[in-house]
């Protein structure tokens, strides 16, 4: 691109606005072409990603027999050269539980990226919120009920979904509203002040977490060990079906984010000039608490505890693209989802003959992304 001066010369007639700075106009093209491409390299290694997560497993499929068993096969059909048992296996085995995986990656990213943004620290995330952890008791307290009670009293079905789905979602659900309801009552008038609002959640996440160890502690030996492997996060069982919830939320969700990014990108310029600009902070920061919260319920309701994503993801996507709102949400989604499946590989092939909870292998890396984080805190 030509310069103002060289333009001049070339074409004296142009004229040019005299508050037109060249080195920031250039420095704002250089962000959206810097974006453009991590988002589209990021967008493809998604899609490279689904292939070879689908390709893994006990029985091995190349790239080559995923690409045919997506696209090129019908159902029951061996004209592409895959079995029946190999189609099953990718479409009502191994798709679902990847989509299930790229959804929870990018919905915990997308929430931690908006928890990050409203309080402004970049230790926020919904398990150390402790929304993770109340929508987890509110999980584990409706399964110990539901295991309680006879199966058969709640088999009736609702739109393709079963009571005992919906009383899981809706305890989860539950518990994710209570968590939000005590950070808040905890902090009292000092809700205002983000430091103050993060130590409240965090204790409310120990507070719950105790409560949940308790449940586990008085239910049958079955059941806790049910609860116990179902808390440490899992996708193994999931269905079509157990993708539209997810969907839907994380979906509508997403949009609220977006449309409301203006205000949250005036936020990050601190709390005094928000609200002289007129937006309403207190407002904005309870609601995106309360959806962050729903998103995070719903997940948890499906997959178990999985911790740490909302931390970690969020300063990747600010590392590659700035902290830019709208691009950090945008590259959360997709860079959360390309992680999650990565993780669900890594704890299907570490162990021979075992399959390690995902939950493990996120905590494991985010204690580590916890430490990098406070020294580079301490050292700034």
């Amino acid at each position: 691109m030509l310069s103002r001066k060289v333009t001049r010369q070339i074409a004296p007639n142009i004229s040019f606005p005299e508050n037109t700075n060249d080195d920031h106009y250039y420095a704002i093209q250089r962000g959206h072409v810097r974006f453009a491409i991590y988002f589209l390299a990021s967008v493809a290694f998604l899609f490279l990603s689904v292939f070879i997560a689908a390709g893994q497993g006990s029985i091995s499929l190349s790239f080559q027999d995923v690409f045919s068993g997506v696209f090129l096969c019908s159902e029951h059909s061996q004209a592409c050269g895959l079995t029946a048992i190999e189609q099953q296996i990718i479409w009502d085995i191994r798709l679902p539980r990847i989509f299930m995986a790229l959804l929870t990656g990018a919905g915990l990213s997308i929430t931690g990226a908006i928890l990050q943004s409203v309080t402004r620290n970049p230790l926020a995330d919904p398990y150390l919120f402790g929304i993770s952890s109340g929508a987890a008791l509110g999980a584990v307290v409706a399964m110990s009920l539901m295991a309680a009670l006879s199966a058969t009293v709640f088999s009736i079905s609702v739109v393709s979904f079963t009571i005992p789905i919906i009383s899981v979602t809706t305890g989860a659900l539950l518990g994710g509203a209570l968590s939000v309801f005590l950070m808040l009552l905890l902090a009292g008038k000092s809700a205002a002040q983000v430091d103050k609002l993060l130590l409240s959640g965090v204790a409310v996440s120990f507070m719950l977490s105790a409560f949940t160890s308790l449940v586990i502690y008085y239910s049958s030996p079955e059941t806790a060990t049910t609860l116990l492997f179902w808390l440490m996060g899992s996708f193994s069982g999931a269905d079509w079906g157990d993708l539209i919830l997810p969907l839907v939320i994380i979906s509508l969700g997403s949009c609220v984010f977006f449309l409301f990014g203006r205000w949250l990108l005036v936020m990050q310029s601190g709390e005094e000039s928000a609200i002289t600009l007129g937006v309403p902070v207190h407002q904005l920061r309870l609601g995106m608490l309360i959806l962050c919260s729903v998103i995070t319920a719903v997940l948890v309701a499906e997959v178990g505890g999985i911790g740490f994503v909302g931390l970690m993801i969020p300063h990747i996507c600010r590392l590659l693209v700035g902290a830019q709102i709208h691009r950090v949400l945008a590259m959360s989604l997709v860079v959360g989802g390309s992680f999650m499946i990565w993780v669900d590989i890594v704890a299907n092939s570490l162990l021979q003959d075992q399959v390690l909870p995902v939950g493990i292998v996120t905590s494991a890396l985010g204690s580590v992304f916890f430490f990098i984080i406070l020294k580079n805190r301490q050292a700034s």
